[in-house]
């Protein structure tokens, strides 16, 4: 503490109040940071090179070599971020071929945002049979309006039924047959948030050592289609439509748009422990996942 550390950046900021994720700004900058890494890199000197520096600021004139750490510690931010495959604001979608269905090529589609308005990641999973002359992910006509289209409907606003037949309507040679989506998070931490609620009075009298305080929940919806109807399209032809199966529950609670919807929790044991003698309201129906002290994650 108090040790001068030459100009800063900014430090990670991280939404302790609903999150426990960055604000949505961080990766903003991240990805500015990312554009300009190699630049920054340029004008740096190596890893080595620090440590060597910082080695001799110790023996030879005594000091704590802060400055030197700094520097050390922004060239390995940067060539993390050379590296790639990080989560940013957007994620564009991307095709992974998984086989044939009755002839057809069959995909699945993954694509994925970052939530501004709570600061939580949403990943976004498609399979889908694919009718098209051209392999989806080769066609250069098609593949860029597909990823054009999600990344715009990408929206935790919006119903997963409406984004499947929004897709369905839009590509009539792409057929959407199940669409899933994965709020992940919140994030709990008696150390640094502070969120309200049952999770966290759970996590205060858990008393856990440091590294075992935590709990993080998420939510996954699923919509399946359930069968395919023919549309008139033009005076000589048809086209598929698929016809999606929504919650039959739909009646009773309020329609979510989506077949299923399910919350999942992971939590180290001593947490696990308090949060089943408590058994709070809203849990019964939470699948549960328990990381053990040997690192092994059970599901109860």
């Amino acid at each position: 503490m108090g040790r001068e550390t030459g100009r800063f950046f900014g430090s990670l900021s991280i939404d302790g109040r609903d999150s426990g994720f960055p604000i949505a700004e961080e990766l903003m900058t991240m990805a500015n940071d990312a554009q300009q890494a190699q630049v920054h890199l340029s004008a740096m000197p190596s890893v080595d090179v620090h440590k060597d520096r910082m080695v001799q600021a110790i023996l030879s004139d005594q000091k704590i070599p802060t400055k030197l750490q700094f520097s050390l510690s922004q060239r390995l931010y940067y060539e993390e971020l050379l590296k790639g495959e990080l989560f940013w604001i957007r994620n564009d979608a991307q095709a992974e071929w998984v086989g044939e269905t009755r002839g057809r090529r069959t995909y699945r589609v993954h694509w994925a945002t970052y939530d501004s308005q709570v600061n939580l990641p949403v990943i976004y999973m498609m399979e889908l049979e694919d009718t098209g002359r051209e392999a989806l992910p080769r066609d250069t006509r098609r593949w860029p309006e597909v990823q054009a289209h999600l990344s715009a409907q990408a929206l935790g606003g919006l119903k997963l039924v409406t984004i499947a037949r929004g897709f369905d309507e839009d590509f009539d040679d792409l057929h959407p047959k199940r669409l899933r989506r994965f709020h992940l998070g919140p994030m709990y931490s008696h150390a640094y948030t502070r969120q309200t609620g049952p999770l966290r009075d759970v996590l205060a009298e858990a008393k856990a050592p440091e590294g075992q305080d935590w709990a993080m929940v998420w939510t996954e919806e699923e919509l399946i289609s359930d069968r395919v109807i023919e549309e008139k399209a033009g005076w000589f032809s048809t086209v598929e439509r698929q016809i999606f199966a929504l919650d039959p529950m739909g009646e009773q609670l309020p329609d979510m748009g989506s077949t299923r919807t399910e919350r999942s929790i992971i939590l180290p044991q001593r947490p696990y422990q308090v949060l089943e003698e408590h058994n709070p309201p809203g849990f019964a129906g939470v699948r549960k996942f328990v990381v053990s002290g040997a690192g092994r994650v059970l599901q109860y």
